[in-house]
């Protein structure tokens, strides 16, 4: 599903390159739940944002399905994103002049998609938030926002999952749950999961 060869990513900062990623090779077999740790500032993030054709390499390759990622342009890889690969960010990334339900089908109308009410309201449901359909990100909590993301995500059936800390921000309680959940969701989907 993924295969990774000789992956550099450098940073300038001034006159000075920082080395993040230093050769990284990787192969995901299509269907795994692979998690990558490691401390802060180890680039599990930037490899992340390369493997989802957010950001390009300095240097080495990145195959998904086959298909060099790294050879294709903006535009070719916005499409790949929105037709294979769902998102989880960190930061959320909800657009806040939508409301909860508009953020999760947002991908599908950027692909001139429909989306299905019955597949929102089970992804609400999965993630507890049945019934915040109308809400607004600034009417959330943290957690709340996070979840929203996560059903944003997983909206066009991706066969990649690509997840920065998707529990970052939830309790306990929570977290178990979300994690249960993306296992669930992985094992009956055979969906490919990368979370940090």
């Amino acid at each position: 599903m993924i295969e990774v060869a000789g992956l550099k990513k450098d940073y300038k900062s001034g006159k000075e390159v920082v080395p993040v990623l230093k050769g990284v090779d990787l192969s995901i077999e299509e269907g795994e739940f692979v998690c990558i740790i490691g401390p802060s500032g180890s680039g599990k993030t930037t490899l992340l944002h390369l493997l989802g054709g957010l950001d390009t390499p300095s240097s080495g390759t990145i195959k998904m399905k086959g298909t060099e990622l790294t050879s294709k342009s903006e535009k070719e890889r916005t499409i790949l994103r929105r037709k294979e690969i769902g998102f989880v960010f960190q930061n959320y990334q909800l657009l806040p002049t939508l409301t909860v339900y508009e953020n999760i089908v947002f991908p599908l109308h950027a692909d001139g998609k429909k989306a299905s009410h019955d597949e929102v309201q089970m992804l609400l449901d999965a993630v507890d938030l049945k019934g915040y359909d109308h809400r607004f990100p600034y009417e959330l909590s943290g957690g709340q926002q996070q979840r929203v993301a996560i059903a944003r995500a997983l909206i066009h059936k991706p066969s990649i999952l690509l997840a920065d800390e998707p529990t970052g921000n939830l309790d306990r309680q929570r977290r178990g749950d979300i994690l249960e959940w993306l296992a669930k969701f992985h094992a009956e989907r055979e969906q490919t999961i990368v979370m940090v």
